[in-house]
């Protein structure tokens, strides 16, 4: 697979170049941390444009597209340090059809024992009011992989598509919701944090991989239930969108970690 490398070291990492564990061992330098994302619909692997999954009452669905944005990283260590990926490096598309997007490859990771990540679903305001020069690489990745609107409308954070079926429609109908800030009006950035089962012991010689698992269900199934027959394409919605942001960054958990 192809690992997206991202360099460089905010100076707030100093803290923890060099410390010691509880075992006497003296821990310093730098590694290299893997975050792959895994996407499931309940207990089963996603699978897209075959499988049939159950959402709420009735409906059937299928999906064909499942995208998200993933940006601000950072890592806190067991005394609390944190290092915070260099802003300008730290926005990525993890997308269900390429497999090399789905992994997240930090390089120059201060040594440390870490034992939660935080990182936000989306592109954040201070990052999209830097303008159209400001937003580097990622705006013509974004543009590229069909996750902007016009840049005035900004970024699309989460894109999930299909098709879907139940008693009232019994065949099948396309499905689309899309999820951003739309520019300055309408903030649906999220920020989130999860804690790690086991700690990420990152080294010169060793480099951890974070299994994070996200749960689709929970976009149509979580703290607001969708009824695809009520809303089958949600683009721009002042009370749904920030309800389908909040949806999404429920759907998270760190399954295990990989030393």
């Amino acid at each position: 697979m192809k690992l997206t490398k991202h360099v460089g070291i905010a100076m707030l990492a100093l803290s923890i170049l060099s410390c010691s564990s509880d075992d006497g061992e003296t821990i310093s330098g730098f590694g290299n941390l893997i975050v792959e994302f895994d996407n499931s619909y309940s207990d089963s692997d996603l699978l897209l444009n075959t499988t049939i999954y159950s959402a709420v009452e009735t409906e059937k669905i299928k999906i064909s597209a499942v995208k998200y944005i993933v940006s601000n990283i950072k890592l806190e260590d067991e005394e609390g340090n944190i290092y915070e990926v260099p802003k300008n490096d730290s926005y990525f598309i993890i997308d269900e059809s390429s497999e090399s997007s789905q992994l997240i490859d930090l390089s120059d990771v201060p040594a440390g024992n870490y034992t939660k990540i935080t990182y936000g679903i989306g592109v954040d305001q201070e990052k999209y009011l830097q303008g159209a020069e400001g937003q580097g690489y990622f705006l013509t990745h974004a543009q590229e992989a069909g996750m902007m609107w016009a840049w005035q409308a900004g970024y699309k954070f989460f894109v999930y598509e299909g098709v879907y079926t139940s008693n009232n429609t019994t065949t099948e109908t396309a499905f689309a919701y899309h999820m951003g800030s739309h520019g300055t009006s309408l903030d649906n950035y999220k920020e989130i944090t999860l804690n790690l089962p086991s700690t990420a012991r990152v080294r010169s010689d060793l480099s951890p991989i974070l299994h994070v698992v996200a749960d689709l269900s929970n976009i149509l199934d979580g703290t607001t239930q969708f009824m695809l027959d009520d809303a089958a394409q949600i683009h721009v919605d002042a009370i749904k969108s920030p309800q389908i942001a909040t949806n999404a960054s429920g759907m998270f958990m760190v399954h295990h970690v990989h030393n």
